[in-house]
């Protein structure tokens, strides 16, 4: 999306008093609003991490590692990173939880293939941490096997529902019982038919 829909703010009332007895401004619900309108009616303020210096992201302590993975995830190669990571990783600054979301973050968000020789590489060079590093990336491999088992098998179930169906209308049952009995969607019918 290039642009952010117009949401309506909408109030539906059922109280005791009637009629609705409070202001229609929603600005003047908030604790303060006059810094309620000064946030909301003005630009936004930006973070902008991409033109931030690695040195100064380096700086902000617990939010510096999720900074500089976001600011550089979408470079072909992280390993450039390993020692600024570990730089970070060694001061404490990050918990299992956020270990694991940052860890998660790079490999559904960066380049997969590398991802294990990179944790490896962190690992090594953090032997005090290695093996909670080494336990969070696997669970991360795990959990990424089952989902790709989980919809290997749906994708299986649904060629099955497919060739049924294909059956059936070859049979000359109607198109509504075939949906029925197979739980397809009509839109997959219809890309079946193409």
């Amino acid at each position: 999306h290039k642009t952010l829909p117009s949401v309506v703010p909408m109030l539906f009332y059922h109280g005791n008093r009637s009629p609705y007895p409070f202001s229609l401004c929603w600005l003047d619900e908030f604790a303060d609003p006059v810094m309620a309108r000064k946030l909301y009616a003005t630009a936004f303020p930006l973070v902008d991490i991409t033109v931030v210096p690695d040195d100064e992201i380096m700086r902000h302590r617990r939010v510096a590692l999720l900074e500089l993975i976001q600011k550089h995830i979408r470079q072909r190669d992280l390993m450039g990173l390993v020692e600024q990571l570990v730089a970070l990783l060694v001061k404490g600054y990050a918990n299992d939880t956020q270990l694991q979301s940052l860890f998660n973050y790079m490999m559904h968000t960066g380049d997969a293939a590398r991802f294990n020789t990179f944790i490896r590489q962190v690992a090594m060079r953090i032997p005090q941490h290695k093996e909670k590093i080494m336990t969070i990336a696997e669970r991360l491999r795990q959990e990424g096997h089952r989902n790709g088992l989980q919809q290997g098998k749906q994708e299986g179930q649904r060629l099955a529902a497919l060739r049924i169906a294909r059956s059936m209308l070859n049979d000359g049952f109607d198109r509504d019982t075939v949906l029925r009995v197979t739980g397809l969607a009509p839109a997959d019918l219809a890309s079946e038919s193409h």
